[in-house]
């Protein structure tokens, strides 16, 4: 069944040119574009630029231009930066345009004909950066928070919004509705900004300090405050008060931010939109969003991304480089929905090498290879299913559920994770199946038929469940299947199975994503590093054991992976009196080797069978010539060692979180 489904970027403020944080934002709201256009839902999805206000006439004066030309400048630069990074939005808004203009003057009508913008004497501490009055409560050390300067005080006359009004029934609202703000955590804070009195908003500014606004229309002598003016987009967008889109796609509104913005979003907003609905005398559901979705800050060097610290990231420089689809496919698999993430060149060649070129690539090209070398490039008819088929089969089923329910939640990079897995469990398939050995075997044809069908059902199902993130690689990928386009609704066919038809002729694959030299890129990074710290003097090894470990952020321990392996086979290293050669089954296609330094605590009867904790993604090391895949985690008190272990016997390649 169809549904309509509204998605909107913040409009992006063009004091500064498009950076990683932009980027990030829009992507995210393509692929859940994206992702609901492949549902079969009815999409609609917006962006743009906010055009007015103190900074923008203050950036416009020191370039010697009109805040117009300052404006279309910025906002092209976007308008042309989207198509590069293959984003579909349906229209892109910008806070200068005259319909939106016309809006936002006729919502302010509406509400002061209400009563509910009135006018009055203010003084106050206001922030140039923020471009509001902040209370006593919101400064840090008598500064403002987020850009770290001290406010101006002003006093002066304005219009004022009856915000404070409208509190009591925005708290009920949210406490009724949990997921009206998600994740959870932004939600909270903002009921612990609302167990505060809300004072009203001011609303105007006076020409007589800033003519770069929208004129309120009540009084000619005052601009509208920027916030109020530009909040109104997502309602122009859709031809408030009487268009069809407005009709259709604004009871599905979901808007996107990141969390810096979340209190205009999560309380200046609702409560205006209240005060219309109040206006026009309907409920306030009928005015209010669905959801507002909220995401944290990408960081790069442990700080978030600022022009004045000299750490911004542009997007197209690094998509020009790498590409496009794997740009899109780090920022969205890296950066778990509602926290914040590290950001660095490095981390994303290994996504790259690691996920893409090992994984989907090398699945792609082994697959591909085969059915050209045995079956003339054409997909099979499906011989006699055995358990390992159907299992596979019920795997593809489970993903495209648990794809649909993390994408609906925009856990975003939970929905790739289960893509992944079936890359993990087409490689074992293969694996326990040996096509090789099946095509020269007189009697396998019929089970190489069956293992070739199977392993193109399930490439196929990958290209339609990625084309939202790497749209590109999911039609190429599509093409030389013979699946043909992906098109709108394609999603319930991958869990209905059956994507390619016997006998549908695919092509001779190329090589998805070349492996990219990491040394290249380590070297770059480190002389990067070192071109911008300055030398530390050379600390002894009794000062630097003396000194407490760093302290880390979650998302730096959410990279190490952590799994449960069960003892296989284990064996002294010869010449060695600590190591032991472990063989271990971490639930993958293969047993893989670590080795340990356990044999003066363990003999090797007393860790075959044994489970134990490994960290499975560490960097492969020779240990006396053999090559160790891991590390085995145990505790060591003295001269006591002990290797960690599940209380309760766990599958193994469990994960430990």
């Amino acid at each position: 069944m169809s549904r309509p489904f509204y998605i909107t970027t913040p409009i992006y403020y063009v004091n500064a040119e498009p950076h990683l944080g932009h980027a990030y934002t829009t992507i995210v709201a393509d692929v859940a574009a994206r992702y609901h256009r492949l549902a079969g839902d009815q999409v609609r999805f917006q962006t743009g630029t906010d055009e007015h206000g103190d900074k923008i006439a203050q950036a416009a004066e020191t370039r010697g231009v009109t805040p117009q030309q300052y404006a279309d400048d910025i906002s092209g630069m976007f308008r042309h930066l989207w198509p590069e990074l293959h984003i579909t939005n349906d229209y892109f808004i910008r806070t200068t345009d005259p319909d939106h203009i016309e809006v936002v003057q006729a919502i302010l009508q509406k509400v002061f004909n209400a009563g509910d913008i009135y006018k009055d004497s203010y003084g106050g501490n206001y922030c140039v950066g923020c471009e509001r009055f902040l209370t006593d409560k919101e400064l840090v050390d008598g500064k403002c928070p987020e850009h770290d300067q001290e406010p101006v005080f002003i006093e002066e006359e304005n219009y004022f919004f009856r915000m404070s009004k409208y509190q009591a029934a925005l708290k009920e609202h949210i406490e009724a509705n949990p997921d009206f703000i998600r994740p959870e955590r932004y939600k909270n804070e903002v009921l612990a900004m609302l167990s505060e009195p809300l004072e009203d908003l001011c609303i105007s500014r006076p020409k007589s300090r800033l003519t770069w606004g929208i004129t309120l229309p009540f009084d000619h002598e005052f601009v509208t405050y920027v916030w109020f003016d530009a909040l109104i987009n997502y309602l122009t967008g859709l031809g408030w008060p009487s268009g069809d889109n407005f009709a259709t796609f604004w009871p599905a509104a979901q808007h996107l931010i990141a969390k810096d913005i979340l209190k205009p979003h999560a309380i200046f907003w609702p409560t205006m939109l209240m005060a219309l609905a109040a206006a026009e005398e309907r409920p306030a559901t009928d005015y209010l969003y669905q959801h507002l979705n909220v995401h944290g800050y990408w960081n790069v060097d442990q700080a978030k991304m600022s022009k004045s610290l000299g750490n911004v990231v542009r997007p197209l420089e690094l998509a020009e480089i790498y590409g496009v689809e794997p740009f899109r496919y780090f920022v969205m698999r890296e950066m778990s929905f509602g926290l914040d993430s590290s950001f660095s060149e490095e981390l994303l060649v290994e996504r790259y090498n690691s996920d893409l070129a090992n994984d989907l690539g090398n699945l792609f090209s082994r697959v591909l290879n085969m059915l050209h070398k045995y079956r003339e490039g054409k997909v099979p008819a499906p011989g006699p299913e055995q358990p390992e088929d159907t299992a596979l089969n019920r795997l593809v089923e489970a993903v495209a559920r648990e794809y649909q329910r993390e994408n609906n939640q925009f856990a975003f990079h939970k929905a790739l994770a289960s893509v992944w897995s079936l890359m993990g469990a087409g490689n074992k398939y293969v694996v326990a199946n040996e096509p090789w050995a099946l095509a020269k075997d007189p009697e396998g044809g019929p089970r190489l038929d069956r293992v070739l069908h199977t392993l193109c059902q399930l490439l196929a199902s990958v290209a339609v469940l990625i084309w939202p993130v790497m749209p590109l690689t999911a039609e190429k990928m599509a093409g030389v299947l013979g699946l043909g386009r992906i098109s709108d609704g394609m999603l319930a066919s991958v869990a209905e199975g059956g994507l390619l038809a016997p006998d549908t002729q695919t092509h001779q694959p190329p090589a998805l994503f070349p492996r990219i030299d990491t040394a290249k890129v380590k070297a770059k990074a480190a002389k990067a590093e070192q071109k911008a710290q300055p030398a530390k003097p050379k600390k002894t090894k009794k000062q630097a054991a003396a000194e407490p470990p760093a302290e880390i952020s979650i998302d730096e321990f959410a990279k190490v992976r952590l799994k449960v392996a069960t003892v296989l086979a284990a064996e002294p290293v010869p010449k060695t009196d600590k190591l032991m050669k472990l063989s271990l089954d971490a639930g993958e296609a293969e047993p893989r080797t670590v080795v340990a330094g356990v044999a003066q605590h363990y003999g090797p009867e007393e860790l075959v069978g044994k489970q134990v904790v490994i960290v499975a993604n560490l960097k492969p090391a020779k240990l006396r010539g053999v090559t160790s895949q891991g590390m085995v985690l145990a505790a060591v008190d003295g001269d006591q060692l002990c290797v960690v272990t599940p209380s309760k016997p766990s599958k193994p390649g469990s994960q430990v979180r």
